[in-house]
């Protein structure tokens, strides 16, 4: 992975920053490519506070990085495969040169998104997934529906799902907004919360064209367990 000056230097300007919360190598856990071997860089900064959040070290800590020093850790793993997530990740206007870096040299770049931030100026090149707030995360209101209108066959959408007013709710968006027709459909139970054989057997009582979203790291390493 090269890692060049475009996007970090301007003449007169100080080089392109982002607090980054932590980078590291590990396999990615959810999503249509639960398994694969994945470098993630995640970023400083949330100002949503859901109720299940298993992050909220992200919330405050972290050191600032240039876009080059990102890269060059990024590289030094040798992995296609790249997933830019928090926090909320959007909230730094820098993360989108530094999208743009990493698809210039990556096969595969990923962005985790709340839903609560446009994605409109997202790299295209950017596979988005957005995960819209369910009612009992809190953060319902925060959802910022036009994105649902840039949704596209490569993207995914997640649900995460605590309970069966969150299922019916996740149930009613589905349909109203045709998501499946337009990308991949993850519905996730909330880890320790909802048990994944119930939230199983409502999707197939309703027979939805969704996929079952399991946190394959929790059951991998104990599901506290930082950097993995």
């Amino acid at each position: 992975m090269a890692s060049r000056g475009v996007g970090d230097y301007a003449p007169g300007m100080k080089p392109l920053r982002l607090r980054i919360n932590e980078i590291f190598h590990s396999v990615q856990g959810e999503g249509t490519r639960a398994g694969v071997r994945c470098v993630f860089v995640r970023l400083t900064g949330c100002h949503l506070r859901c109720t299940y959040c298993d992050t909220e070290y992200a919330f405050y800590e972290g050191g600032w990085q240039t876009l080059d020093q990102i890269c060059d850790t990024v590289r030094g793993f040798d992995c296609p495969t790249v997933e830019i997530t928090g926090g909320e990740p959007l909230l730094q206007p820098a993360v989108f040169p530094l999208m743009t870096r990493l698809a210039d040299a990556c096969e595969l770049v990923m962005l985790e998104t709340s839903g609560a931030v446009s994605i409109a100026e997202v790299d295209p090149r950017v596979v988005r997934i957005v995960d819209l707030k369910c009612p009992s995360s809190g953060e319902v209101e925060r959802n910022h529906w036009p994105n649902v209108a840039l949704l596209t066959p490569r993207d995914e959408v997640k649900f995460v799902i605590g309970d069966r007013a969150d299922y019916e709710w996740s149930r009613g968006v589905l349909r109203e907004h045709r998501l499946s027709e337009r990308c991949t459909v993850l519905f996730s139970p909330v880890f320790g919360k909802l048990a994944a054989v119930e939230l199983a057997s409502w999707l197939l009582a309703d027979r939805l064209d969704v996929r079952l979203n399991l946190q394959l790291h929790k059951f991998i390493w104990p599901p506290a367990t930082r950097g993995v």
